[in-house]
């Protein structure tokens, strides 16, 4: 069975939302730092070190 990554994704960010209940500007300053991270020089860093 394949299921996307979005999906996955967006099941394990409800579930993790709903079970720990971190707070709400928690979870804003890690999508943005996330997001902004992803169009970093420090991009390529990351990527080779998560692989």
């Amino acid at each position: 069975m394949q299921v996307p990554l979005w999906l996955a994704l967006a099941v394990v960010g409800y579930l993790g939302i709903k079970l720990i209940r971190p707070p709400a500007w928690l979870v804003a300053v890690l999508l943005l730092g996330g997001f902004l991270l992803a169009d970093s020089v420090l991009a390529p860093a990351i990527n080779g070190f998560v692989k």
